[in-house]
């Protein structure tokens, strides 16, 4: 006798379909095994090792103690994008009106998450450089859209060249999307090679957006914005935050600026998401652009200082770095040690205990190279470079 059917009715997925492709972040895995080991030197994590200046911090804990710890607007404080829009007509001559072009949000991160959710319909192609920061695609795919990655490479810089951005324009392409100074390869590309950029998406009806959270860390030249070039600004949405320049990565402190009716898009999101970003990190926020700039200064000094050692020092022990031009990473060649990217960040913190990222979790054209973050103290980095070195000379025994 045949036995009874189940009644039990046929288990779905769970898990959406979306999230599913989403591999894991390729940076998780190695701090994971560094949370078990003793005695490692981190050059992984990309923050700044200094304290949130006093001033900065005073007025947070001032807010609280006078019980500024109500929701703002879902926008933001008023004051906040009022001194926002003055600051970035200040250094960079673009104009924002801080009531409907300005959106304070939880980081940069939730700022680029708005971006691609407000314009993004589905199947919509978003094309970004490849190496790139780890939440490009995996965003852009959230949204319901399509990644197109662009090779970028040690030879032309990690730059993102408007001849390689219009090779892979198709019909569905309706953004472009990168972040100069670049996380991973402390690449910056000049007002020259970003106008040719301007200039197509202009010419295709494409919208930029353009993440300048390490607007401040830039060694050699000035920074572009790139909403201030000639006919860009009502077709990008720049973001931007606290973070890196104010060593204030735990505050979760963004902004997106950008035409009115984008930034309403957004803020339609943000309302029924994050509502607000914190009150008291705000008042942190108002406080660092109204006061902050020397403490910029000299942070911005230290890395400067900090970043010709560490590239002077990869160089020394054999591995090609070319010279970041800004935010706070070298992206090292490994290709001669016969390793992969990541089969070197694995020796390299089990035999010797330093932390780096492997290049392909930033994407594929990573490959052979890692992410050595020198937002850390010198003589760590001269105790990292020495045990870089030893792992290097072993590799060249055949070790």
């Amino acid at each position: 006798m045949d036995s009874p059917k189940s009644s039990v009715p046929a288990k779905k997925n769970t898990v959406s379909q979306r999230v599913s492709l989403i591999p894991p972040s390729g940076i998780r895995k190695f701090f994971d095994l560094l949370s078990s080991m003793e005695g490692v030197i981190s050059l992984g994590v990309g923050e700044p090792d200094f304290t949130t200046p006093w001033h900065i911090r005073e007025a947070a804990i001032y807010a609280v103690e006078k019980g500024q710890t109500m929701y703002t607007s879902n926008q933001g404080l008023p004051e906040l994008r009022a001194e926002l829009a003055r600051y970035l007509e200040r250094r960079y001559g673009v104009s924002y009106d801080p009531a409907t072009e300005i959106l304070i949000t939880v980081g940069v991160s939730e700022a680029l998450d708005l971006a691609l959710r407000a314009i993004i319909d589905p199947g919509d192609e978003v094309v970004i450089p490849d190496p790139a920061y780890v939440a490009y695609g995996p965003t852009t795919v959230l949204a319901g859209g399509v990644p197109v990655l662009v090779p970028t490479s040690l030879e032309n810089g990690f730059k993102l060249p408007a001849p390689a951005v219009k090779a892979h324009l198709s019909p569905r392409t309706k953004a472009v999307l990168f972040g100069y100074p670049a996380n991973p390869t402390g690449a910056v590309m000049g007002r020259n090679d970003l106008q040719p950029v301007a200039d197509l998406a202009a010419s295709r009806d494409l919208i930029v957006i353009s993440d300048e959270v390490y607007d401040r860390l830039v060694y050699d030249g000035e920074h572009t914005c790139f909403a201030s070039l000639p006919g860009a600004r009502d077709r990008t949405i720049l973001l931007g935050g606290f973070s890196k320049a104010f060593a204030m990565t735990g505050w979760r402190v963004g902004y997106a600026c950008g035409r009115a009716d984008i930034i309403a898009a957004m803020t339609k999101i943000h309302q029924y998401t994050m509502l607000c970003a914190s009150t008291m990190g705000q008042i942190a926020a108002l406080e660092a652009l109204r006061a902050g700039e020397s403490a910029v200064k000299e942070m911005v000094d230290d890395y400067n200082r900090r970043r010709r050692v560490m590239v002077k020092g990869l160089c020394e022990i054999g591995l090609d770095c070319s010279e970041p031009k800004g935010a706070f990473y070298t992206f090292p060649s490994v290709r001669n040690t016969g390793l992969s990217s990541e089969e070197f960040a694995e020796k390299l913190l089990r035999e010797e205990k330093v932390a780096v990222v492997p290049g392909t979790a930033f994407g594929a054209c990573g490959e052979g190279h890692v992410r050595c973050c020198y937002a850390t103290s010198l003589p760590d980095i001269d105790e990292a470079l020495r045990r870089m070195g030893r792992l290097v000379e072993r590799r060249r025994g055949g070790s």
